[in-house]
């Protein structure tokens, strides 16, 4: 398994500082935020996509995957939806053209119940978006969290391929209260990136539409103020690291493990010491 972490987490002042801290690091890649700023099909110029070319060759990272989470409710509702398909495709074009395979997005709360109409709604965005990216050899990955294993791998059976999982244990483990070592197996055959990240749920009674409403609303500020759960540095919370990955290599996944930190006074310390972290597991 190769290490990566996401750049925007590492608070720079810019995506080059970002890349030269990866470099430092020497972890294999990295994931970078495709939605706005300075990497993004909106203000990428033909010199700028030859520069970060450059500059992720010259200091040996490959790019994990792109981010097209554009926040908000995903792709519940219908009247979005227009907007958000075609910038998701452009960021797939981007992540082909940058020899990223994944596209990573959080899309909702997916229903358990098919019948609710937002299922639907949903389903019909995602098979769009994912027979866009399986033409050009990408995998519009979802980020877990919302729902339960066994409700993401239903939905993504409904999908007609290219929509895949960006795997976040601590999502499950703050969120949904499911045992992340479980849901690899759940999911196993739909896994195409990983997020590092751990973390505790505090109040058993808050749910993940709750939750999920709160980032909708107000970001990842807002999420991480829930008082519900914590994200904790890597090894801190309740994510059964050992037995994740054992399960990982079991089930014969071999990509990114990136590094994803959100919270915490000193994000970039964070990730140092999930770096040293992951390396004493994957030998």
């Amino acid at each position: 398994m190769k290490i990566g972490m996401i750049t925007d987490c590492m608070k720079k002042e810019n995506l080059d500082a970002a890349l030269e801290e990866a470099h430092r690091l020497n972890v294999d890649g990295v994931q970078i935020f495709a939605v706005g700023g300075e990497f993004s099909p909106a203000t990428l110029t033909v010199e700028k996509k030859e520069h970060f070319k450059r500059v992720l060759r010259e200091k040996g990272l490959a790019v994990s995957a792109l981010c097209a989470d554009f926040g908000g409710y995903g792709f519940e509702r219908e009247e979005d939806n227009a907007d958000r398909i075609a910038r998701t495709k452009a960021i797939v074009d981007l992540a082909r053209e940058f020899g990223a395979k994944a596209v990573t997005t959080h899309i909702g709360v997916i229903p358990e119940d098919k019948s609710v109409p937002r299922y639907a709604v949903m389903l019909r965005a995602l098979t769009e978006c994912g027979l866009y990216a399986k033409e050009r050899g990408v995998t519009l990955a979802i980020e877990t969290g919302p729902e339960r294993a066994v409700v993401l791998k239903a939905f993504l059976e409904d999908t007609k391929g290219g929509v895949g999982v960006n795997f976040d244990p601590a999502n499950f483990t703050m969120v949904t209260a499911q045992d992340a070592v479980e849901a690899v197996y759940i999911l196993k055959d739909h896994i195409v990136h990983t997020h590092v990240k751990d973390g505790r749920k505090l109040d058993p009674n808050q749910t993940p539409e709750q939750v999920y409403h709160a980032f909708a609303v107000g970001g990842v500020e807002a999420l991480n103020a829930c008082e519900g759960f914590a994200e904790l540095p890597i090894g801190e919370g309740d994510v059964d690291w050992p037995n994740y990955i054992k399960a990982l290599r079991e089930i014969g996944y071999d990509g990114f493990l990136t590094i994803e930190r959100e919270a915490g006074e000193n994000p970039l310390e964070d990730i140092r010491g999930a770096v040293k972290f992951i390396r004493s597991l994957i030998g």
